[in-house]
């Protein structure tokens, strides 16, 4: 019986050795596997993007920003987290997504368009703020200067070639005197982009017949009365009037007067034909910029850039539908851009 128990006391002393020794062998695997995600967890950079509203210019814009994060390494969900926010044109939204990205103590926040770069810049002067096209980074009060941002903000700027695009409408209509310029007094960046059009058409000798809007439900009855006065319209980069571009162009066609925008994808959503930018280019080059800050450059010293490349853009099926002629020399090395769905 002693035997009988010593063996037992033996065998009891065994399993509870193995147990031992295997539950400090599952403690230190699973220190190791918690000490490894916190250090993947460090490695990770915060990356808040923040788009003003829904429409193909900004849309294009921010899938640039990404594509380019993705090239320089930076990949969602194993060594980055890549927080975008849409704020559907909202003011309210647009400061509540700026102060969840300065909680979550965001390495960078990019602003896609003026008002969305304006709220990440109120919401932190510490977070490096990457201004994503900003017709005017003076003017709206995101930097001192082009050349020495002078604090946490800088990037693109996005100044619409106006001079050019006027050209190119007296190229397309040469014996049009009235230019119509439309713009939405709800954002600085359609202000100063309306405001330098309105100067280039001046400049070579059109006539101009301006209408301000405040929100897309006047884009319509604006596009129609302004439609009874001139040869064409010229709208400006203005976020406003490119969600509503179906709009303005039903009301121009009715009239048949050409729309003559100033971003790429408004001429495909109907517009005649722009000198203008990428706007997925422009994306391309704002993530470039957010590379080299994360990277350790100091936005206060980083210029701000210029768009680097523009091209002329028609939309062929509204030309033959207006029955315009395209200039011959207006042709070489334009783009021909196919109308929207």
């Amino acid at each position: 019986m002693m035997k009988n128990g010593m063996k037992n006391m033996l065998r009891m002393s065994s399993v509870l050795a193995i147990g031992l020794l295997a539950a400090c062998g599952n403690t230190a695997s699973e220190a190791d596997s918690s000490e490894s995600t916190n250090e993947s967890d460090q490695e990770k950079v915060y990356i808040g993007i923040l788009q003003l509203t829904t429409h193909p210019a900004l849309d294009q814009i921010t899938e640039g920003v990404m594509d380019e994060l993705a090239a320089a390494g930076y990949v969602d969900g194993e060594n980055a987290t890549i927080d975008f926010q849409n704020a559907q044109g909202d003011q309210a939204n647009m400061k509540s997504i700026a102060e969840s990205f300065v909680s979550h103590d965001a390495d960078i926040m990019i602003g896609v368009a003026t008002p969305a770069a304006q709220a990440l810049k109120n919401a932190s002067d510490e977070i490096p703020v990457i201004l994503g096209a900003v017709q005017d980074p003076v003017g709206a009060g995101l930097v001192e200067s082009l050349e020495a941002p002078g604090s946490n903000a800088t990037g693109l700027s996005n100044r619409t070639p106006s001079n050019e695009q006027m050209a190119l409408i007296k190229q397309f209509l040469p014996d049009a005197t009235t230019i119509g310029v439309m713009y939405t007094t709800a954002e600085d960046n359609a202000i100063i982009s309306g405001q330098r059009a309105e100067q280039a058409a001046a400049d070579l000798g059109f006539d101009v017949v301006t209408r301000t809007i405040t929100t897309s439900n006047d884009i319509a009855q604006a596009a129609e009365s302004l439609a009874k006065e001139v040869d064409a319209f010229y709208v400006p980069n203005d976020n406003v009037i490119a969600s509503g571009m179906a709009t303005l162009v039903d009301a121009a066609d009715a009239f048949g007067i050409p729309v003559f925008p100033a971003a790429d994808t408004m001429v495909k959503d109907g517009g005649v034909a722009t000198f203008a930018p990428s706007q997925y280019g422009m994306g391309t080059q704002i993530g470039q910029i957010a590379v080299d800050i994360l990277k350790g450059a100091d936005p206060a010293t980083y210029p701000v850039q210029l768009v680097k490349e523009n091209s002329v853009y028609i939309n062929q099926a509204k030309v033959d539908e207006l029955g315009l002629t395209i200039p011959e020399e207006v042709k070489v090395d334009a783009v021909f851009v196919e109308s929207a769905e």
